[in-house]
Formats: structure tokens, C-alpha cells, sequence
């Protein structure tokens, strides 16, 4: 399985299909998306009241913060929203704040002015820590922002009691801040070299780099 802060649109294009997965959990865990019959579940949406009360906090707080959500099946930002992503082309601009929040949503992301999640997030915990969840995906990348309890080793813990898998038998990769619950719940956690340093600090087995092909070489060590 995968658990990415990634949508369930593009699981087919980063792993190649069914094959390699049965589930994907996207949107950090508030999503659960079966690969070979495309089935997808919003697990925990994030409210239209709740968003709007957010985004006016953050446009408080933080100045010059763009704001853009995740539907579950496509991207809306508005114009103050500058990083884009590359690999999902289904993404639409909007004009204005509201019309981000027109229905139910996986998730929120702000684009930061100066591209720093941890002090950003530093200013705004003591507003929204109790409202919400919030990571990132790396050390330069916008907040991500999802519903209370939305985490990557909730939704893992929920799948594998369905699956009657103890968590001593997972065995979990990660690099980035929304790795780290999970990489400590899986029996086994493996950060790559190239890890947040977060994520280095708090898992203690380290593997190579995801350019060296980290995964891949405890991978064939587990199961050659």
C-alpha cells in the first residue's frame, strides 16, 4: 500500500496500477482509494465553515499567504496560490477565497511568501493547532491542512485492523514531517538519507536515498 499526501488521481501514474498496490491512502490519510476498481472514500472531509474560518486566520496571521484545496478529484487555487504542481493537471483557477470552499474537501494548502512551513506553522499553532491537522511534505513546500484526526498512521492503523495486520508486522518508508506517526506506529520504520531532518531525528533505522534506490535495496533484502 501507499500512504501519500499525493491525490488518488495520479496513484496510477507514480506506481503503475494495481500490480504493486491494493490501497492507496491519499490526502495525508483523509482519503482511501482501492487501485484496481477506482474506488475512492473521503474518510475525513474538511468543512466548508472550517475552511473559510482557516483561511481568514492564515490571511491574518501569515501576509501574503495563497490558499488553494483538494476536492478529491481536482485542485482549486486561487491567484494568489503560486506553487503549482507538475505531475496533476487537473487543477482550476479560481477568483476569489469563496469559491475555494464550495463543497466538502480533503484538504487545504498555503503557499507561504517565504517558503518556510516550520516557522509559519510556529506562528499559527496557538490559532489552529486545536481545529486542525497540519504537515508538509517537505522542507520548502506549502502547509497541507486536513481535518482533525486526518493523519498518515490513523488512516494505516484503520486499514490494517480491516486487514487483521499487527503493527509489528509493517514495515514503513518515509522522508518527510507527515511520515513521522506513521514510521513510529509500523513495527519497523526506515527514513531515507535524504529525510526531513525531523524525520532523521525520529526514526532510528536509516537507508539510502530515494536517487540510490533506498526502498528498493531493503526491499530485495526482505523478500529475495
Amino acid at each position: 500500500m501507499a500512504a501519500t499526501a499525493r491525490p488518488a488521481r495520479v496513484i496510477e501514474d507514480i506506481f503503475g496500477g494495481d500490480e504493486l498496490l491494493d490501497i492507496a491512502l491519499c490526502g495525508n490519510g483523509s482519503v482511501r482509494y482501492e487501485v484496481g476498481t477506482h474506488r475512492l472514500v473521503i474518510t475525513h472531509p474538511l468543512t466548508q465553515e472550517l475552511t473559510s474560518h482557516v483561511i481568514a486566520q492564515i490571511a491574518r496571521l501569515v501576509p501574503g499567504a495563497g490558499f488553494a484545496v483538494e476536492t478529491g478529484h481536482r485542485v482549486l487555487f486561487e491567484p494568489g496560490y503560486h506553487f503549482r504542481p507538475t505531475l496533476d493537471n487537473h487543477r482550476s483557477p479560481v477568483d476569489t477565497l469563496a469559491e475555494l470552499v464550495a463543497e466538502p474537501l480533503v484538504k487545504l494548502m498555503v503557499w507561504l511568501p517565504d517558503s518556510d512551513p516550520d516557522a509559519a506553522w510556529a506562528v499559527l499553532r496557538p490559532e489552529l493547532g486545536a481545529l486542525v491537522e497540519c504537515t508538509w511534505s517537505a522542507k520548502r513546500a506549502p502547509l497541507e491542512i486536513a481535518a482533525i484526526g486526518v493523519d498518515k498512521a490513523a488512516a494505516l492503523a484503520t486499514l490494517c485492523q480491516d486487514w487483521n495486520v499487527t503493527p509489528s508486522d509493517v514495515i514503513a518508508f518515509g522522508d518527510a514531517p507527515n511520515d513521522v506517526s506513521m514510521l513510529a506506529w509500523a513495527g519497523t520504520g526506515y527514513a531515507v538519507a535524504n529525510a526531513h531532518d525531523v524525520v532523521l531525528a525520529a526514526t532510528p533505522h536509516h537507508i539510502a536515498t530515494n536517487d540510490d534506490d533506498g526502498v528498493a535495496q531493503v526491499l530485495e533484502r526482505l523478500l529475495g
